[in-house]
């Protein structure tokens, strides 16, 4: 990844994180990595564990965010929340949902989109 647009999704990262933070929901992790492939955001919603994939684009009017988690994706991150729950048991009693955050647009024009449930673990 070119270190502009690495910049670029560490930001939208950022911007997430805080955003649903104003949401109320808690950060227990962000850039979580392990083999099977990297979360996002993991966050805390009362009970439930939010497992956030954060897409975002310079321009706005993009395809619905969902539309950009193909099947495969969506197995990368299940299988590492699969891991996730098996390295941190404390986590794995609790209900697990996945969530994405769009973000399009430039610095001070930019638009947010939280998708709740975007998508259900098989």
């Amino acid at each position: 990844m070119s270190g502009d647009r690495q910049r670029r999704g560490q930001q939208a990262e950022s911007d997430a994180e805080a955003y649903l933070c104003r949401e109320g929901l808690r950060p227990l992790a962000r850039n979580w990595r392990c083999r099977q492939g990297e979360l996002d955001l993991i966050m805390r919603d009362g009970d439930t564990i939010v497992i956030v994939e954060v897409r975002s684009r310079a321009t706005s009017g993009f395809l619905d965010p969902r539309d950009s988690i193909d099947a495969a994706k969506q197995r990368r991150l299940i299988r590492a929340t699969r891991h996730l729950l098996a390295t941190r048991p404390s986590l794995a009693h609790h209900p697990i949902r996945f969530d994405v955050v769009a973000i399009s647009g430039h610095s001070r024009s930019r638009e947010l989109a939280w998708i709740r449930n975007a998508f259900l673990a098989e």
